[in-house]
């Protein structure tokens, strides 16, 4: 039996032309009523269409209309359906972080890559880092600092020259970003399980900005990450292409 593709596209002429030319050979269904959801596009995009469509069964299968693809396939237009059937699938949690501002609002939202705090003056954060309840930094002077889930470690965080974590690890990466006190912390590994907390130190004359993903929260006094278990996201792979593979092949190139 033929699934049911709904066909998504970023705005990049390349990726809407895909689009088009897709829709014409295979037909193409509402997310509410597809088997499978094809997001045409970056990166990026992805992680849009994973966010808009969490709340769909559907498991999504990127192709590649954008740059770099790392959770993309690569795109072809010719023998999807077969691909569609014989792809791999790989489940993500999604970090959820809760943002204290100072006006006394919070926003709440989730992060497939990763929740990341940057200073947004001219003078360095100062962050009080807490672990499950443990104080285990007093004060971290920095840029910024991230925390990342497997899927993302190779992203913002391994800019910031976070490690790559397998994605059966179980792991997330808390990486600093230019930290000058302690010169030398070069961030930690923590259970998946675990809830981390930055309290901002000085914010007013420090101020910071949270982002989780593309969501972007402006002075913050206090963030809080933990992992997000009741959400997964469903992600296809061509056959020897999925994260696995990727995140252990990017180590050696």
């Amino acid at each position: 039996m033929t699934s049911k593709i709904a066909f998504t596209a970023s705005r990049a002429d390349v990726a809407q032309t895909a689009r088009a030319a897709l829709v014409t050979r295979y037909g193409n269904v509402d997310v509410q009523e597809a088997d499978v959801i094809v997001a045409l596009g970056g990166d990026g995009f992805m992680l849009q269409t994973l966010h808009a469509t969490q709340d769909h069964p559907a498991p999504v299968y990127g192709m590649n209309r954008g740059t770099i693809g790392f959770l993309m396939n690569a795109y072809a237009e010719s023998d999807l359906p077969a691909r569609l059937a014989d792809a791999e699938e790989e489940v993500i949690n999604p970090l959820v972080m809760i943002a204290t501002c100072a006006d006394g609002s919070t926003t709440k939202a989730l992060a497939i890559n990763e929740v990341s705090l940057l200073r947004t003056g001219p003078q360095a954060a100062k962050l009080r880092v807490t672990i499950d309840g443990r104080l285990r930094m007093a004060e971290l002077v920095c840029d910024g600092a991230l925390l990342s889930t497997p899927a993302g470690s190779t992203a913002y965080n391994y800019s910031a020259h976070g490690p790559i974590l397998p994605i059966g690890s179980a792991v997330l990466a808390l990486t600093a970003m230019s930290a000058f006190r302690p010169r030398r912390w070069r961030g930690a590994l923590l259970p998946q399980d675990a809830t981390v907390r930055f309290d901002v130190l000085e914010h007013d004359k420090r101020p910071v900005m949270a982002e989780a993903d593309a969501q972007s929260v402006m002075d913050v006094t206090s963030v809080e990450i933990r992992s997000e278990p009741s959400v997964a996201h469903r992600i296809l792979f061509d056959p020897g292409h999925g994260l696995e593979e990727r995140l252990i092949n990017e180590q050696f190139t």
